[in-house]
This record gives C-alpha cells, structure tokens and sequence, in this order.
C-alpha cells in the first residue's frame, strides 16, 4: 500500500486524460492512411499532379459528369434534364468513328 502512496508524492499531478492525447493522434495517422488508401485504390492521383487533365465518368448514361483540372481550378460538369432538353437546338458537326485498335477518328460535315 505504500508504494501506491507514494506514485502521487513525487509532486506531479496524475491526469487520467493525458492518455486521450495519442488518441488523437493516432486518429490523424488513421485519417490521412485512408484518403491515401482511397486515392490510389480509386486511380485519382491525377488531382493532386501539377498537369491538366479531363476525366468521364459514367460515359453514356444519364449520371455521367465530367470533371476537368486546368492549374488549380477544378471544374465538375453534371448532364441534366435541361441539358438533354436543349439538345435540339444543336447543329450536328460531323461524324465519330471508333476503329478496330481503339482510334477514334472525327470526320466533320
């Protein structure tokens, strides 16, 4: 018994809360783990590169957005039912062609 006594004369106060301290910090490095873990497994490591770029996704359905990086401004465009309404007042322009090996070749109008 005297030894327990004697943890709290050494004259510094025990704080039972000083352990929730590394808490957080092992919170941060969990946090910071898995937005890494969540860029690599989703291949989005491109935002974070100093080149501009432009990604699809959902290609053809109705839930496709763009999302495009010019410097450091980066831009997200959604189809919407205004979108597809305005469709008709379009010009057609010319004719895409896919080939066999993946070339897409554009022939205007």
């Amino acid at each position: 018994m005297r030894n327990r006594g004697r943890l709290f004369q050494s004259g510094e106060d025990y704080d039972p809360l000083s352990s929730l301290t590394n808490l957080f910090d092992v919170a941060m490095v969990f946090a910071v783990a898995l937005m890494v873990a969540l860029v690599t497994r989703f291949n989005m490591t491109e935002i974070f590169s100093q080149e501009d770029f432009t990604m699809v996704k959902n290609p053809g359905t109705e839930q496709m957005e763009i999302i495009t990086k010019k410097g450091e401004k980066i831009e997200k465009y959604k189809s919407s039912e205004e979108q597809s309404e305005s469709k008709s007042r379009g010009k057609r322009v010319g004719v895409a062609y896919q080939l066999e090996n993946g070339e897409i070749i554009y022939v205007p109008e």
